[in-house]
């Protein structure tokens, strides 16, 4: 008996080893052969003697630590044995920082407009706080969290924003539109499911036609503020996604380097392209929808700075506004 449980021991600290040296080793053996396939590996070690699982193990399988299908390029369990990538979720931070004061700032906007405006930051505080529980874990769960609250954002954008010039035929209002919007919605949400790998790739090409349609919208604008708004909003945008591709691709390069921060490095850049392009959207749309309020761009903490945070002023009131 005293034999038998020895052995057992011996059993789960081989297994535990084996799961600790398959989370810390990023090279091409650590993407190709996850932390659950190590756990194999040790079963067959022990053919013949009987391991015992709990069944709410397997219940609780997509809450589970690396879980996911997806890994980025920095270390894992480098600076925390609780934290599976410590600076992915540090840097996603930034969301609780420019959240709050981007509701602050477009309020005035928001209120002549649609209160609605303020759900497209409120989801951006779910964005944050699902990105921190994804990278901590690296579970399924936090991955399908995590990607989900951007598609509801992008949507949310979609509903408010999207120009009524570029409906479809048969859409006749944005009411209608907005229907349109949450359907595909759903339909997009239950299809991340099927093979969750390629949600992220799915999630670019929506803001690649976001960026098509502010392009086009750009063709007959000269109003030079509303012009380097619109070149700050691509600019960051573009080396925001260069960094997400160049950490999910070009990893091993990094590696070399001991540089494999990319991707919280995106995290802070695409707040700051999300801050910018949203805010030249909105002020495309009160040039529109409200022109009566005289829309205007300007820049938190000081206008006259090279880098700030952008967002809308009103300089006409709703008394301004014409009546039928």
């Amino acid at each position: 008996m005293g034999k038998t449980a020895d052995l057992t021991v011996v059993q789960k600290t081989t297994i535990d080893t084996l799961h600790k040296e398959g989370k810390k080793q990023k090279g091409q053996f650590a993407r190709t052969v996850p932390p659950r396939a190590v756990t194999n590996c040790a079963l067959h070690l022990f053919h013949g003697i009987p391991i015992r699982f709990q069944r709410s193990e397997d219940m609780a399988g997509v809450f589970a630590y690396e879980s996911s299908e997806v890994d980025w390029c920095e270390d894992n369990y480098r600076h925390s044995d609780n934290v599976v990538e410590y600076f992915n979720t540090m840097s996603s931070f930034i969301f609780f920082l420019i959240s709050p004061i981007m509701l602050y700032l477009l309020h005035p906007y928001a209120r002549e407009r649609n209160l609605a405006v303020h759900l497209v930051w409120l989801m951006m505080v779910f964005v944050g706080l699902f990105s921190m529980y994804f990278h901590m874990t690296l579970s399924f769960m936090g991955q399908m969290l995590d990607e989900l609250s951007i598609l509801w954002v992008l949507a949310l954008g979609y509903s408010l924003w999207f120009p009524r010039k570029h409906f479809p035929s048969f859409i006749k209002d944005r009411k209608s539109f907005s229907r349109m919007v949450l359907a595909v919605t759903l339909v997009t949400t239950l299809s991340s499911f099927v093979k969750p790998t390629a949600n992220a790739y799915v999630l670019n090409c929506f803001a690649l036609h976001i960026l098509y349609s502010l392009c086009v919208e750009m063709r007959s604008c000269t109003d030079q503020r509303v012009l380097r708004l619109a070149k700050m909003s691509v600019g960051l945008w573009a080396l925001a996604i260069s960094c997400w591709i160049s950490d999910r691709f070009g990893c091993s390069f990094w590696q070399k380097l001991n540089f494999c921060y990319l991707h919280g490095i995106w995290h802070i850049l695409i707040v700051v392209a999300t801050a910018y392009g949203s805010t030249l959207i909105a002020y495309l749309d009160a040039s529109f929808e409200i022109p009566y309020s005289l829309p205007g761009l300007q820049y938190w903490p000081k206008d006259d700075w090279v880098l700030g945070l952008p967002y809308i002023v009103l300089k006409g009131t709703t008394k301004t506004r014409k009546g039928c």
